[in-house]
């Protein structure tokens, strides 16, 4: 699926017909519900191996690890903006996608966990490089991920994780698409070079921001 997500995205980057992009789950009671550690545990990547060195197999996972990323940052990197809803249960990959996301809006049943330290893991594909960007108190962040703790849209709104919060995925979904009609409704180089530039600042002084 991920491997899918990254070509889509890059289609959607490159796509002049395309203003924005609204990302949203398709099922009603979850967005993601995290990784199931059975079947990660018996096949593929992070299943045991008695075949291969610690050597070999460090830099197998390493490279599946990186590629896993890139699919996942592709979103971050997608020329056009790219606005996230989230519902129900949104665990591990959720926090993962919505913070490479412009926009995040939620609704108000939504239910949110960095579960990796229960799993005996860091998590690795994007959420400790990008959570703190997205909220304004290290102190929250460290609090959520090295508890593993479950929060929900009102403290999510508090942070500033999330801009808006709605009655139920319905209503959040029309606000998204509401919203990206707004955004649409701009002249694409004025929108797509703002979000360049702001993606860019994030990172860096404001002297090197306004060399660019």
């Amino acid at each position: 699926m991920w491997l899918e997500l990254r070509i889509i995205f890059n289609r959607l980057s490159s796509d002049s017909s395309v203003r924005v992009v609204v990302l949203s789950g398709a099922g009603p009671k979850a967005f993601t519900t995290g990784l199931d550690v059975q079947a990660a545990s018996e096949d593929g990547p992070l299943a045991p191996s008695s075949s291969e060195d610690v050597a070999r197999r460090a830099t197998s996972l390493r490279r599946h690890i990186s590629e896993f990323q890139d699919c996942i940052s592709s979103v971050e990197k997608c020329e056009k903006p790219v606005i996230c809803i989230l519902h129900g249960h949104s665990l591990g990959l959720a926090i993962d996608l919505c913070t490479c996301a412009d926009i995040r809006l939620c609704s108000s049943d939504v239910r949110f966990s960095v579960k990796e330290v229960d799993l005996g893991l860091a998590a690795d594909i994007g959420t400790l490089s990008r959570l703190p960007k997205c909220v304004g108190s290290a102190s929250w962040v460290k609090d959520v991920c090295l508890t593993a703790r479950t929060f929900g849209a009102e403290e999510a709104h508090r942070v500033g994780l999330v801009s808006g919060v709605f009655e139920d995925k319905g209503r959040a979904v029309n606000a998204g698409l509401d919203l990206a009609r707004v955004i649409a409704s701009k002249s694409p180089v004025a929108v797509q070079g703002t979000k360049e530039i702001l993606n860019f600042s994030r990172d860096r002084s404001v002297e090197d921001s306004e060399c660019t």
